[in-house]
């Protein structure tokens, strides 16, 4: 018979509830946390006395209440002291963000990503924007890692990029490449680095944080080139097996389709992604997010090229997320990155062929939104990542 947790383990759970609390909602009182975590207001005294010492969290008094007797002292955290790196590789671009405790983003750095550049000439452009990030935070500030999400599917056991078709990669081992590279910068750890999913970390942060706050069951679609998907499910991420979940992408939607860059024939993302999208515009010449938008601008300005275009783009896309809603039954559905602007013009279309497919016990309730952290997102939830090892044990 297992015996009860010790004193001790007891503590440390309750210090990370209460940072993790602060941390998800921001600013809150002594007399709220006593209220939302279920703990006495000697023992919130004291937790909060712990994390501040550990300069983690700080206290201050409210502002004018209007009410009688002494007010609460706010608990705040410590978001320019305590903070992690947010770094997203993406198919035409590379991002950095220095994003501090409560997921505020304190800098950034961003540049261009030329199509089929490779892992040894994309670690050296991010390690040097952290590099003079760090410059820049304060000199008594405490970086706790980072955290990296790539438009690809990650090994969660050692974060190896097992396959990333739309940006060429296979079996690359990232984040020990980028954890070299900022050794050989800086001359010194920058402290543990995790590698995951951009589609999946940017589900989280938008489940904790934005447009699918208290929505437990969610689904985000990212789209560039190819759509990635991350889902959760009574509150936790859908991972699989060896943290492969989510690749809707290449859910087979038309067997007698295109070929799809992951050697399948007709997967989702040939009928919905960029490609898809101007090949329809007859804009083959073109690539990126740029020559996305115009074509979803010239169907707003009325060009019937583009207006087909989208409305075929819409009508696929209606057709899989009808698929996954009788699958998971999920609240809401996030459209992100170049899906979102897809979605703004063809949100009719998009809903008439989800309720011709989705079953109505499925669809009734269903919400569809766009991020609301928008492109930071991926930041956001890159930084998580590390910030997590963290909230398990703030003393470790």
């Amino acid at each position: 018979m297992r015996a009860g947790p010790s004193p001790e383990e007891v503590r440390r759970h309750n210090l990370g509830t209460l940072l993790r609390y602060v941390h998800v909602h921001g600013a809150t009182s002594r007399a709220e946390l006593t209220n939302r975590l279920g703990l006495n207001r000697s023992t919130i005294g004291a937790l909060t006395a712990e994390l501040t010492t550990a300069g983690l969290v700080h206290e201050q008094a409210p502002g004018e209440t209007g009410r009688a007797g002494r007010p609460s002292l706010v608990v705040r955290p410590e978001s320019s002291m305590v903070y992690a790196y947010g770094i997203s590789i993406e198919v035409d671009r590379l991002r950095v963000a220095r994003v501090g405790l409560g997921g505020h983003i304190q800098d950034r750095r961003e540049t261009d990503r030329p199509r089929g550049m490779q892992v040894v000439d994309a670690v050296q452009p991010l390690a040097t924007f952290i590099r003079d990030m760090r410059k820049d935070a304060p000199d008594a500030a405490r970086c706790i890692g980072g955290g990296l999400a790539v438009a690809g599917m990650v090994r969660r056991d050692d974060g190896v990029v097992r396959l990333a078709p739309t940006i060429g990669w296979v079996d690359e081992p990232v984040g020990e490449a980028l954890t070299a590279e900022l050794s050989q910068q800086m001359g010194t750890d920058v402290g543990r680095l995790t590698v995951g999913n951009v589609a999946d970390v940017s589900a989280m942060v938008e489940h904790s944080r934005g447009a699918a706050v208290g929505c437990d069951n969610v689904i985000y679609l990212y789209g560039d080139v190819g759509v990635g998907g991350g889902i959760v499910t009574g509150g936790r991420r859908v991972s699989g097996h060896g943290g492969y979940g989510g690749e809707v992408g290449h859910m087979v939607v038309n067997p007698q389709g295109r070929p799809c860059s992951c050697g399948s024939r007709g997967c989702w993302e040939t009928e919905v992604g960029e490609n898809a999208l101007l090949r329809l515009a007859g804009r083959e010449d073109r690539t990126g997010r740029e020559a996305v938008l115009d074509v979803v601008e010239a169907a707003m300005r009325g060009d019937r090229t583009a207006q087909h275009a989208v409305r075929q783009v819409g009508d696929w896309l209606g057709f899989g997320v009808g698929n996954l809603v009788n699958i998971f039954n999920p609240e809401t559905v996030i459209f992100g990155g170049t899906l979102r602007d897809i979605y703004l013009v063809a949100a009719a279309q998009i809903r008439s062929r989800l309720n011709s497919v989705a079953l109505p016990a499925c669809r009734e309730h269903i919400r569809l939104r766009t991020p609301e952290l928008g492109s930071d997102a991926a930041l956001i939830g890159a930084a998580e990542l590390a910030f997590e090892h963290l909230l398990e044990d703030p003393l470790c």
